[in-house]
C-alpha cells in the first residue's frame, strides 16, 4: 500500500524559508501528479502546489505565486516544496497528496482532486 510522509516543517520568523518533504513509498511518484495542500484553523483547505506526472506542468496558488516553488526527485521518490518569503499568513499544516483526478494537476486546481494521505508537517511562521 503506497504512502506518503511529509516531514520539513517548523517554527520560522517571517521572510524566512523551509523546504518540505514527501516521501513517497509503495509506488513510484513519477506516475502521479503529487502536490501540496494546506490547512489552517480557520480556514478552507488550500491547494498550494502541485506538479504533474511528467515534471512538465506545474500549479502554484496565487497566494504563493513567486514564493513557492515545487520539484521532485524521482531517484529519491520525493517531491519537495520550497517556501521562501514566508508570511504568518502561512502557518498551517502543510500534507502532500496524490492528484486522484489526472495527471496534469487539474484535480489541484479544481480542488476536487485533493485528499489526505499522511499526518502532515506544521509549519508556523512567526516573530
Amino acid at each position: 500500500q503506497g504512502q506518503l510522509v511529509e516531514s520539513g516543517g517548523g517554527l520560522v520568523q517571517p521572510g524566512g524559508s523551509l523546504r518540505l518533504s514527501c516521501a513517497a513509498s509503495g509506488f513510484a511518484v513519477d506516475y502521479y501528479a503529487i502536490g501540496w495542500f494546506r490547512l489552517a484553523p480557520g480556514k478552507e483547505r488550500e491547494g498550494v502546489s502541485c506538479i504533474s506526472m511528467s515534471g512538465g506542468r506545474t500549479y502554484v496558488a496565487d497566494s504563493v505565486k513567486g514564493r513557492f516553488t515545487i520539484s521532485r526527485d524521482n531517484a529519491e521518490n520525493t517531491v519537495y516544496l520550497q517556501m521562501n518569503n514566508l508570511k504568518p499568513e502561512d502557518t498551517a499544516v502543510y500534507y502532500c497528496s496524490v492528484d486522484t483526478i489526472g495527471y496534469y494537476c487539474s484535480g489541484y486546481e479544481s480542488g476536487d482532486g485533493i485528499n489526505y494521505w499522511g499526518k502532515g508537517t506544521l509549519v508556523t511562521v512567526s516573530s
